[in-house]
């Protein structure tokens, strides 16, 4: 079995683009990805899209020409890009085709996300009772990881302080002003302990990666990204996820829980045949400021506790040991959740190219890491290697 190459990206900035449909911001990073690979859209075999909130992807052939093509359409929560992906790999994996499209866009209303009770088998009045408001999950389950493991709320500010300073070099992200440490923890708290500069916020945007087996890759002499592992995974027991309404009582609350991130960073990590120790560059889930520091230790990057150091010392910055969201993550860019996935991907690939100008990781990475998380409790993880 043949690895799988991404061989075109392409990217609609993030943020809020009034006049322009979240398809339309689609169809431009499709046909930026497809102009990146040196490939017509009369050449894509199949495509995998995700929206969810702007409409079905699949619709999009109307704009970019009615070929025939397969297109299938995916949903699910904010790993919905990463899903994409992972079904597009495994198209050529299969053998079945040579070259292939995932695409992710959103167009979200300004205001917070409007998650319904039904969509996640949960009763109405679980809404109405204010349950779905995911500020407040987000806030309840940092402060108990902050106690059980000695996290600060300044860590938590760093996170978003860095992530607003790289986002500066990133023409795709919506924040790209940076914004002092001071003025992110006194800003006004949305839920404690985050203040309103440590969520992100829903947007606008798309992304397009055109893959293809490396025979095909080969073929069209473009520089061999490959796609050594993607993995998606639901929750297990035990796990503590969004819109759950209790957390399970088990015999060690301190000890390590079961999450679906944990299990699809192992399954990628052996898919892959590294360890955490091998990636030069990561991009993670960084919903909220809090998500940054715990997916490090979930996608075993480092121990429980250990991000408080990690992060003093400047670990994670451009130039650390492990320089994570380095266009800015969620934060900076804001999440259209369809897309948001793929971005992170997208940034990879540059990274991997040494494309990145003032955001570049430095000595040009040779792997790189993403991982995705969604409600109710959903994982994608995928390791690029060149």
């Amino acid at each position: 079995m043949s690895d799988v190459c991404i061989v075109g990206i392409g990217i609609h900035r993030f943020g809020r683009t009034d006049g322009l449909s979240g398809l339309e911001q689609g169809v431009f990073a499709v046909n930026q990805a497809l102009g990146d690979a040196g490939v017509a859209w009369q050449d894509i075999q199949f495509a995998y899209g995700s929206s969810d909130a702007a409409g079905n992807p699949d619709t999009m052939v109307d704009r970019l020409g009615l070929t025939g093509v397969q297109f299938i359409n995916v949903r699910n929560g904010c790993a919905a890009g990463g899903s994409a992906l992972f079904s597009a790999q495994m198209a050529i994996k299969s053998g079945e085709f040579d070259l292939g499209l995932a695409v992710g866009f959103d167009k979200h209303p300004r205001g917070a996300f409007n998650a319904l009770p039904a969509e996640y088998n949960l009763p109405d009045w679980y809404g109405e009772a204010g349950y779905m408001v995911t500020t407040q999950f987000f806030a309840a389950k940092i402060m108990r990881y902050m106690h059980l493991f000695g996290i600060s709320r300044q860590t938590l500010g760093k996170v978003a302080e860095k992530a607003f300073r790289n986002g500066v070099h990133a023409p795709h992200a919506w924040r790209r002003t940076p914004v002092a440490l001071d003025d992110i923890l006194d800003a006004p708290m949305v839920s404690d302990p985050y203040s309103k500069f440590m969520f992100c916020s829903p947007a606008e945007g798309g992304v397009a990666l055109v893959l293809a087996s490396e025979k095909k890759a080969r073929e069209l002499g473009k520089p061999l990204i490959r796609l050594k592992a993607a993995a998606m995974r639901t929750r297990p027991p035990h796990s503590f996820e969004v819109f759950a309404p209790s957390i399970d009582v088990v015999a060690d609350d301190g000890g390590m829980r079961g999450t679906a991130t944990r299990l699809a960073s192992a399954h990628a990590f052996q898919t892959a045949g590294i360890g955490p120790a091998d990636i030069h560059v990561a991009q993670l889930q960084d919903t909220e400021a809090g998500a940054e520091v715990m997916h490090l230790a979930e996608n075993g990057f480092c121990a429980d506790g250990e991000q408080e150091q990690w992060i003093a010392e400047g670990r994670t910055e451009i130039g650390g040991l492990l320089p994570v969201n380095t266009d800015g993550g969620c934060l900076a860019c804001g999440e259209p959740i369809g897309a948001s996935g793929l971005r992170q991907v997208y940034e990879n690939v540059v990274q991997l190219r040494g494309d990145g100008g003032g955001r570049q990781v430095p000595d040009t990475p040779r792997t790189a890491y993403s991982h995705v998380y969604g409600a109710p409790g959903v994982s994608a993880v995928t390791i690029l290697e060149r």
